[in-house]
């Protein structure tokens, strides 16, 4: 659906460039809801600019559904555009045109019908829930309502995907929550393939398949959102995981408790269905083990439960061994941690 080809973006002239991607290569499949995570100044917001190729891209290819955009003139260019929405951190509605008129304004750029785009508004301020703020303007609208203006306006050209700029980092937490449902039930009503950037993991974590860290102009890590969440690799990710996880004091005192005898520290990781078993309880019934939670979490990413525990075994040395190899051979990630 997406490619991106050795994508290499820089800034200025010869001799004092600023190189903000550098031969990046990515890939994005139809349909599913990809996010890209990095710090300021990583470079995320000008990948996303380059798909639809606000930002030219220095060298480098752009392929969206088949076409290469960095090789279409003007008016090819335009027309595969239109089948690209955007939102924006900061909205970027018409001040002075009313909830109605905003969404409208792509849909009389392309001379739609009277009949017609009075139909199609009225379908995506039902699909945004604002209906009754139609004939408002955006001075007296919240965030959200700004927001939900933005992706009805962005979806009124019938895109097949949609970018989105740090699309809710303008916002309250509980603001954000439900602009990220509104996406993923657009997501899934439509079919259509949602690229967002963020800084935040919980973005992530709450509606993406897959994920890109981006670090310097570059990828460091990508993969499916599980994966890349519970089981991190490049130090980057990890310190957004220890941002979300937020307790690395907290485990760090647990850590220096006094035990008497052998003992070994562990992080277990439960997905899917074994996140609700007792498998923890009925594997150290059977071996003997005493233990105790330094640190637990249960959440969902994105539709899949997860749960990860770090435990203190306590007994045998040979018992603790064998308490690790069961929940092994069950299924769970078991890592030694102490």
């Amino acid at each position: 659906m997406i490619e991106l080809k050795q994508l290499t973006k820089q800034y200025g002239k010869a001799g004092s460039l600023t190189t903000a991607l550098s031969e990046l290569d990515l890939s994005i499949e139809k349909g599913e809801i990809f996010g890209v995570i990095g710090h300021s100044g990583a470079g995320k917001s000008t990948l996303i600019r380059c798909i639809n190729l606000l930002e030219r891209p220095t060298s480098g290819e752009v392929w969206v559904n088949g076409k290469n955009l960095t090789s279409l003139g003007k008016k090819q260019l335009q027309a595969e555009r239109r089948k690209i929405g955007m939102i924006f951190q900061h909205f970027n509605l018409l001040s002075s045109a009313t909830v109605y008129d905003n969404i409208a304004f792509p849909l009389r750029l392309i001379k739609t019908p009277k009949v017609e785009l009075e139909r199609k508004v009225s379908e995506l301020l039902a699909l945004v829930g604002l209906e009754a703020h139609r004939d408002k303007y955006p001075s007296q609208l919240s965030g959200g309502q700004k927001q939900r203006v933005g992706i009805a306006r962005a979806l009124a050209s019938d895109p097949e995907v949609l970018l989105c700029d740090e699309a809710t980092s303008a916002l309250d937490p509980q603001t954000t929550d439900s602009i990220l449902r509104l996406l993923l039930d657009i997501n899934k009503k439509f079919h259509l393939t949602i690229v967002l950037i963020t800084h935040e993991m919980h973005v992530i974590q709450s509606i993406c398949d897959r994920v890109a860290v981006i670090h310097q102009g570059g990828i460091v890590e990508q993969g499916p959102v599980t994966q890349v969440f519970l089981k991190p690799k490049h130090e980057v990710t990890q310190e957004f995981i220890r941002q979300e996880m937020d307790s690395g004091e907290a485990l760090r005192l647990a850590m220096q408790g006094q035990v008497n005898g052998p003992s070994r520290a562990v992080q277990i990781t439960f997905l899917g269905s074994k996140t609700y078993e007792s498998i923890l309880s009925h594997t150290v019934h059977e071996t003997g083990v005493n233990f105790a939670i330094l640190q637990g979490t249960i959440s969902t990413i994105k539709d899949t439960p997860y749960g990860q525990l770090i435990v203190r075994f306590e007994g045998e040395e040979r018992s603790i061994e064998d308490t690790i190899r069961k929940l092994l051979e069950q299924g769970l990630d078991v890592e030694v941690i102490h």
